[in-house]
């Protein structure tokens, strides 16, 4: 745990440099003083957060206070610029990342409103993947909750560096120093706290920058300021001084008298490298603490790197296709993108013509000449690249390193109720998965049913009903099904398979061995001597081996948990090759699996349900009905790991229960055995 105000030590984290990102080929820097100014004057970053912290609050203020927007959007409204889709607006979620772009004190702001509940966490990943940095928002009453924690930890995997920002002040049991130790004790992070509020839940009014040690008060949406600080913020700005000190060698030499440019210095430094993160405070909603987040962001937060007379290298993270045509959003982290240009594809060779440039500002676009090293913009006429694709330059392509794309966790059947509607489904499907990599499709071989997999049954219900509003299908969804594994519990040694095959040509012939036991994951060995198999032959049946995972024997499920060991084998000198010891391996494991022991996983959950004290027992007895296993509970709140097939349909349940009061959040928690 990391107690608060003292400074534990920081998370190990480099540099986030986009060479890491880049194992490509490189050109010598030339780049001139302007352009590289220009670069330097970009900020690519994320807002982050738990579902109803007021992500999308706060993006919409800030496209007002920079000038981007003219009017005050509202989530309850349905009039944000960036939750534009009909089911964000009538569900008042955040569904799809959205981008936006507005300037502030000379700088460029490119900004991706992600999504907060946990079902649509993919979306969080590929932007983060193409962002420099974010704004981590937190609910001034709840601090961190799990989906902040989720999208917290999705930040540390990309190396992002991230800022806090406490919104909701203003409500009522907010506070500000009980989110800071929530940030500090469940994200193991170093807090700075630069900001401290003036006034508290209903007066909250403003806040003092311990920075730049000024008051600054909102009334009737202008901002005041001042340079007077009340005593305790000047406490607050010694102990910041002295938790900085400790951290950052600069500051140590001027402790007792860190100049404010120092200290600003010194934050960005640790922002960067990951080994605190810089707290400040506010209420989006009531339009209070926007500015001097702006102006954090401009300080704190990196610029890209990257250079515009470079050879082109930029990186597809998503993919929308309306009646307009298709859009391909772009990530651009060297190089120079001009109308008409020809890009290749680098993972499949394929060439593609740039037909138009985009400045995305959510829903509406504006045409542009050229995109440059650190831009986030959309194209047209990009017929065929993926998410996750590199467009490069023709002559010399790089590949980057691709979003990681989450595994589906549940599944619904999908059936057309015409005829004719059920032509044009698979086609409907496959666009549908193009824009969202986490969702997948397949034909199940024994019912023939059309089976659509996401992560989680909202998903699934957004994208039935996505694709219904965009195609006009007539299409019904069946009951969602979770994707269960099988895993060995006992396991055998010595199989021995011998595969043999004689069909008037050449001939097959492999023989193997196969120990199998319980492990991590898949794993593979071989303690073969003598040279008994040939090493690339080995290598083919680790390749038949993992093949043979697809199924289970339990009921055709994906097998995981097992280590399987070669131990001995034979060849035959003219029959035996790579492709007969594959299937070796494919079918020898199959028959493996068939004599172990074995045992069935099912996903969980981590559900937190908050409930009225009086209804808490209904709440707990519900959970035990579902197989839920309590890990926590207090006054209002109780945290169970329950079982993914007991949750369909809970919210309704939970409302019941509850008299309409309860609420629930959950996240995966990995598999555990089936009952």
């Amino acid at each position: 745990m990391c107690p608060v105000p003292a400074a534990p030590p920081g998370l190990d984290v480099p540099d986030r440099l986009s060479v890491s990102r880049r194992p490509g080929r490189r050109t010598s820097p030339d780049r001139s003083a302007s352009k590289e100014r220009t670069i330097m004057r970009v900020r690519n970053l994320g807002i982050l957060a738990h579902v109803d912290a007021g992500k999308t609050t706060l993006t919409e203020r800030i496209l007002y206070v920079t000038g981007a927007t003219h009017k005050r959007g509202e989530v309850h409204d349905g009039t944000t610029v960036t939750d534009f889709d009909p089911q964000e607006r009538d569900r008042g979620i955040t569904i799809f990342a959205a981008a936006v772009s507005c300037d502030w004190a000379g700088h460029r702001l490119n900004l991706i409103d992600t999504p907060g509940h946990v079902d649509f966490s993919d979306e969080v990943e590929r932007s983060l993947r193409v962002l420099d940095g974010a704004v981590a928002v937190f609910d001034g009453v709840a601090g961190v909750e799990p989906q902040s924690e989720a999208v917290w930890r999705a930040a540390d995997r990309y190396r992002v560096p991230r800022i806090a920002f406490v919104n909701k002040l203003d409500r009522a049991g907010a506070s500000l120093s009980r989110a800071v130790r929530s940030i500090a004790e469940r994200l193991d992070v170093v807090p700075l706290v630069v900001q401290l509020p003036l006034g508290a839940e209903g007066s909250f009014r403003g806040v003092v920058d311990l920075v730049g040690r000024r008051t600054l008060t909102w009334a009737d949406g202008s901002l005041s300021e001042t340079s007077e600080i009340p005593a305790e913020a000047r406490a607050a700005r010694q102990r910041l001084e002295e938790q900085v000190a400790a951290l950052h060698p600069d500051a140590l030499d001027e402790l007792g008298d860190i100049s404010d440019t120092t200290l600003r210095k010194a934050l960005r430094d640790l922002t960067l490298k990951g080994e605190a993160v810089v707290v400040l405070c506010g209420s989006a909603y009531r339009n209070k603490g926007v500015e001097p987040l702006l102006d954090a962001i401009v300080d704190y937060l990196p610029a890209p790197a990257g250079d515009p007379a470079a050879d082109l290298a930029a990186l597809v993270f998503k993919v929308h296709t309306a009646k307009t045509g298709r859009l391909t959003y772009l990530r651009v982290y060297d190089g120079t993108i001009t109308k008409g240009d020809t890009v290749r594809d680098a993972g499949t060779g394929r060439t593609e013509r740039i037909a138009r440039i985009l400045r995305v500002q959510a829903d509406r676009h504006t045409e542009i000449g050229r995109a440059v090293a650190g831009d986030i913009v959309a194209v047209a006429g990009v017929k065929a690249a993926q998410v996750g694709a590199t467009l490069a330059d023709p002559r010399h392509p790089v590949l980057l390193e691709a979003p990681r794309s989450a595994e589906p966790l549940v599944s619904v059947a999908i059936e057309a109720r015409t005829r004719q509607d059920a032509l044009r489904l698979p086609a409907a499907l496959a666009a549908l998965t193009e824009e969202d990599p986490s969702l997948t499709v397949r034909v199940d071989a024994e019912t023939a049913q059309t089976l659509l997999s996401g992560l989680g049954e909202l998903h699934l219900e957004v994208a039935v009903e996505k694709l219904r509003q965009r195609t006009g299908l007539a299409v019904t969804m069946g009951r969602p099904q979770v994707a269960y594994r099988e895993t060995v519990r006992r396991g055998v040694t010595g199989l021995l398979h011998r595969h043999v095959k004689q069909d008037g040509g050449a001939g097959q012939f492999a023989h193997v061995v196969l120990d199998v036991s319980p492990g991590e994951g898949f794993t593979f060995a071989s303690t073969v001597t003598g040279g008994r198999v040939p090493a690339e032959y080995i290598r083919a049946v680790e390749a038949g081996c993992r093949e043979a995972l697809a199924e289970g024997p339990l009921g055709g499920h994906p097998v995981t948990g097992l280590r399987v060991t070669l131990t001995d084998g034979q060849t035959h000198p003219k029959d035996s090759s790579e492709m007969a010891f594959r299937a070796a391996g494919r079918f020898g494991l199959r028959e493996a699996l068939r004599a172990c022991e074995m045992r069935l996983l099912e996903p969980v959950a981590e559900v937190t349900v908050s409930a009225p004290a009086e209804t808490l027992g209904a709440v707990l007895g519900d959970l035990a009905a579902r197989r839920g296993q309590v890990v926590d509970s207090g006054v209002r709140t109780v945290t169970a790991v329950v079982p993914l097939a007991e949750l369909f349909g809970y919210a309704t349940k939970l409302l019941s229960r509850t008299h309409g009061r309860g609420t629930f959040t959950s996240r995966p928690a990995g598999y555990r055995p089936a009952a």
